[in-house]
């Protein structure tokens, strides 16, 4: 499984804006030269946020984006969802394999009732379960928590010395 670069430079995006949080909205042109993208492709990135509350435009000769809402309550699960999709990443395409029904004839007389009548796929269940760990990983992590390591980081190198 692979992110599109969009959900890089969202993310991207989004960091950059959350430092400039309480100075001032941040201009296309300016975001898109320090993420090192195009205007136009950004602005659609841009968009997407915007539609679904996590940035706001603001109009104006020195408007910009800014974060609609605390970056403490953006998570990357949220990100990745406006711009991937909210799908299923894994779909059983087989469960009308031969290989399926001996999986499932194996089970015990219950679960196999039970999985028969459901078309059950056991390789599915494994899927789902680990895309539900990546949701709850990628729910827990926000921008502000990237924020708070940078800064951490930053303090870090600056004790070293």
């Amino acid at each position: 499984m692979q992110f599109s670069k969009s959900t890089d430079y969202a993310l991207h995006a989004l960091i950059h804006l959350g430092l400039s949080e309480r100075s001032h909205p941040v201009g296309i042109k300016e975001l898109s030269g320090s993420l090192g993208v195009s205007e136009s492709y950004l602005s659609k990135i841009m968009s997407k946020l915007r539609q679904d509350g996590i940035v706001r435009a603001v109009p104006g000769v020195n408007g910009g984006y800014e974060l609609a809402r605390p970056a403490e309550q953006i998570s990357f699960l949220d990100v990745i969802q406006v711009i991937e999709g909210r799908q299923q990443l894994f779909e059983c395409s087989n469960s009308s394999s031969q290989q399926h029904r001996l999986l499932v004839e194996q089970g015990s007389a219950p679960d196999k009732q039970r999985s028969l009548e459901r078309k059950e796929c056991l390789v599915e269940k494994v899927m789902l379960g680990a895309e539900q760990q990546m949701h709850q990983y990628m729910r827990e992590h926000t921008i502000q928590s990237v924020l708070d390591e940078a800064v951490k980081r930053r303090n870090h190198e600056a004790n070293k010395k």
